[in-house]
């Protein structure tokens, strides 16, 4: 059973080359992801002049993220398995990563996510980095049941394609799947929430805008169903009879 093998991690597991190096491609992987994603959006504000979405808006801002995603899970993933959040709550719920490697997972994926937006902000001439809001008719937790449902189907596509050690060839595909599903997911709930299934992307534009109402959402959701497709898979798919793999191994 996946919580079974919950692990904290030693004292100075955070000290050790190979987690430092594998903060250092988290740190990158979302700086490239968010640059991309959030890029696309401050890109489209400014050929509409801040007009009102479109449908080939939202249909930009799928395929930005999707590529984006595509590459950022490619170019890291022989070096920390590219989690790029919340993939690592969900990998840690599963019992693949340590609480302290986690932890330095996380900081280095919030840290990457802030530097992505003051660039783009500085590059953008000033510009706001595009931020997360609720549209008029949906309600904190309508949000959150986006949140939860769609990061239930990151996670699990993840798990499917990555992490489940009787994947064999379909580990090839893993990055496309995985932006595939978050661009597929964008077209659902952009128009209600954003679609962040991400609580690093949605907390480097509220660092750079010091923007923070209905914050708690894109944290909560996305670690509820990241939680729930961790321990789903590992115990309908894996089972106790297999172990999943480290996080390092994809």
């Amino acid at each position: 059973m996946a919580v079974q093998r919950i692990a904290i991690g030693s004292p100075g597991e955070a000290a050790q080359p190979d987690a430092i190096r594998a903060a250092f491609a988290e740190f990158f992987s979302l700086l490239i992801f968010v640059f991309a994603g959030d890029g696309s959006g401050m890109a489209y504000n400014k050929l509409t002049n801040n007009g009102p979405a479109t449908p080939s808006g939202l249909v930009a801002a799928s395929l930005s993220h999707a590529f984006g995603l595509i590459a950022a899970v490619s170019v890291g993933a022989n070096v920390s398995g590219d989690h790029v959040n919340p993939v690592t709550f969900g990998n840690f719920i599963g019992g693949n990563i340590t609480l302290l490697r986690s932890i330095l997972y996380w900081i280095a994926q919030l840290l990457g996510s802030v530097l992505a937006c003051i660039l783009l902000k500085f590059a953008a001439g000033g510009m706001e980095t595009t931020g997360f809001s609720l549209s008029s008719s949906v309600s904190e937790w309508n949000a959150l049941v986006f949140e939860i449902v769609m990061t239930f189907g990151l996670v699990y596509t993840v798990y499917g394609t990555a992490v489940d050690p009787k994947k064999g060839n379909v580990g090839i595909v893993a990055p496309i799947a995985i932006g595939f599903i978050v661009g597929a997911n964008i077209l659902v709930g952009d128009a209600f929430d954003g679609a962040l299934m991400n609580p690093a992307v949605s907390f480097g534009p509220a660092v750079v805008n010091w923007s923070w109402t209905h914050h708690w959402v894109y944290w909560v959701g996305p670690s509820i169903g990241a939680a729930i497709a961790a321990i789903m898979y590992d115990n309908i798919f894996i089972g106790d009879g297999q172990e999943p793999l480290s996080s390092s191994d994809y």
